[in-house]
């Protein structure tokens, strides 16, 4: 009925002959010890970034790449993207700590670490503190480096919450510039917030489904209300909501539903539809018209659309910055 993969109605789906291709059957190889034979992929500051610390990151999304590519050469040309963004992040990880000890009146309060780690030993490990000792073991980590990693890791994420905090706020003249150069974005389709009743066949003739069906409609003519209808004899998933099937573009239906549906004004029902699944009252509880938006109604999403670009612009420029006036060697 409905085409939209939510509906509950009917949902025929055909998958015949396709397969997807199969990159490796064995563990894949990241090919990390072959670009960095000696192991290290860059120096920041004094600190390493080893391929083991690469290896850490990009490990729980290979298996996501591997699936989703196409062919052996997209894998490779992904994978690799996906180590360059992994090393640039642990670069400017680095650098980023070290901008915020430069300022020795800043201080990650002790207590900040301790609910930390005491989060993960409780979500990653059960509050077995012996099996978290026994991860950190398996990293080759004491207690004090991991403690280090996690107060850095408070740092970079304090430090970048900081920056987004910076481009909070957008002025009305670029949110109304925005709006007149990119009116092609708030376009909106003819969508209705639909309501339903639906009587399943269940073997019945298309006459015995339209008697049910006319029955309701009268009542409805007589002025009860669709969703209580809808809470009593509905036979479709949602009647326990009154019928409610929310915001629906006309795209969304099929022309059976859609034609009658949309010929509709706010706080009218159709006769009833006869389909091979059922019977069918649809009613509108609200109505948009296709058009632009008018500027008072996309105001908020220009205004986060723009923080995020200037948010994300500002970002770059800082972190430019930190990496030219930084020390790093890739190898």
């Amino acid at each position: 009925m409905f085409r939209f993969a939510r509906s509950s109605f009917v949902a025929l789906m055909m998958v015949g002959g396709l397969q997807l291709p199969v990159i490796a059957q064995a563990p894949v190889n990241d090919g990390l010890d072959l670009r960095f034979a000696n192991g290290i992929a860059a120096i920041v500051e004094g600190k390493v970034i080893t391929v083991e610390d690469i290896r850490q990151q990009i490990a729980p999304l290979v298996g996501d790449i591997q699936k989703e590519a196409r062919n052996q050469q997209e894998f490779n040309q992904r994978l690799e993207a996906l180590q360059e963004e992994v090393i640039q992040n642990l670069i400017d990880r680095e650098l980023i700590v070290k901008e915020f000890r430069k300022d020795e009146k800043k201080r990650i309060p002790e207590s900040y670490v301790d609910n930390q780690i005491a989060e993960t030993q409780i979500g990653q490990f059960e509050g077995d503190r012996s099996k978290f000792l026994a991860y950190l073991r398996s990293r080759g980590l004491t207690l004090r480096e991991y403690r280090k990693e996690v107060e850095e890791e408070i740092i970079y994420g304090y430090m970048r919450q900081q920056q987004r905090k910076s481009q909070s706020t957008v002025s009305p003249v670029k949110i109304e510039a925005f709006y007149n150069e990119n009116k092609d974005r708030f376009f909106q389709e003819d969508e209705a917030q639909l309501r339903l009743i639906q009587f399943t066949r269940a073997g019945q003739s298309d006459a015995e489904l339209k008697a049910r069906a006319l029955e309701v409609y009268e009542r409805l003519k007589a002025g009860e209300k669709f969703e209580d209808l809808a809470r009593e004899v509905s036979q479709d998933s949602r009647k326990t909501k009154g019928g409610d099937w929310g915001w629906q573009k006309k795209s969304d239906l099929k022309a059976e539903f859609s034609d009658p549906l949309f010929a509709l004004k706010k706080g009218e029902f159709t006769e009833p539809i006869l389909t091979p699944e059922g019977a069918f009252l649809l009613y509108v509880e609200d109505r948009k018209y296709a058009g632009i938006q008018p500027i008072d109604q996309v105001r908020e999403q220009i205004e986060r659309i723009l923080i995020t670009q200037s948010s994300r612009q500002a970002q770059e420029r800082w972190l430019e910055r930190l990496r030219r006036n930084g020390y790093v060697k890739h190898f």
